[in-house]
């Protein structure tokens, strides 16, 4: 398998007054192309400074990050926001849509700024909708939508233009049981019909079970690495 994530020693320390906290030490870690990967771990555990180093939203300390073969710590803040915009999708914990727009063109916005013509990125949007359950919501505004229904529009905007690595931080924190299954479910079904990479971090073992690998990390370390076929044998 072709590695998509490869990160080598990668350190992250950040200065409070006199105070050094050790956010990430010594991290070593390879995720396959089209690989489904769930970082566990509690609060201020670092899986999410992880997840920020692997978008390149935060510079490291200290080692080597590098995504689809390119060294993405080397990258200026210009080149960043480019290579994120083409090879990139982000699913928040708050949704963050816009709500003015509606459904459809939320999803659509990724595709706006890669100067796709709006029939195409409307095509592509209302299948990526369709794909999700909300067909007949593609007129609807968040305000007009549940909560669920608001992280589907979320997701389908992160997988609309198919990139190659899809991000998720507590992607289901804010819904209820039975609609996290649900939400989870669409997430990892999408990303193995496109054989995309995505990354998941989460406190909630239930949802690292839909992973086929869960690396748990512990006071910046990562404590143990598993994969699904290892987890059934057991």
């Amino acid at each position: 398998m072709t590695a998509m994530i490869e990160i080598k020693n990668l350190r992250r320390v950040y200065r409070i007054g006199q105070e050094k906290v050790i956010a990430l030490d010594h991290v070593d870690l390879n995720i396959d192309q089209g690989e489904i990967c769930c970082i566990l771990g509690t609060s201020g555990s670092g899986k999410s400074t992880l997840l920020n180093m692997i978008a390149g939203l935060e510079k490291p300390t200290r080692g080597e990050i590098k995504i689809g073969g390119r060294h993405i710590e080397k990258m200026t803040e210009a080149q960043l926001a480019l290579f994120r915009q083409k090879y990139m999708g982000f699913i928040f914990q708050a949704y963050y849509l816009l709500p003015n727009l509606t459904a459809l063109e939320n999803v659509c916005l990724p595709l706006t700024f890669r100067g796709i013509s709006r029939k195409k990125r409307e095509e592509a949007g209302k299948k990526i909708l369709a794909d999700v359950g909300l067909k007949k919501y593609i007129y609807h505004k968040p305000t007009e939508m549940s909560g669920g229904q608001q992280q589907r529009v979320g997701i389908a905007r992160a997988f609309v233009s198919k990139p190659r690595l899809i991000l998720a931080d507590e992607p289901t924190g804010n819904l209820d049981t039975a609609t996290t299954f649900e939400v989870i479910q669409q997430m990892t079904d999408l990303a193995h019909q496109y054989h995309q990479t995505l990354v998941i971090v989460t406190h909630d073992i239930e949802i690292a079970d839909f992973a086929d690998r869960i690396i748990h990390i512990r006071d910046g370390k990562i404590e143990k690495d598993e994969r699904k076929k290892e987890r059934e044998e057991i």
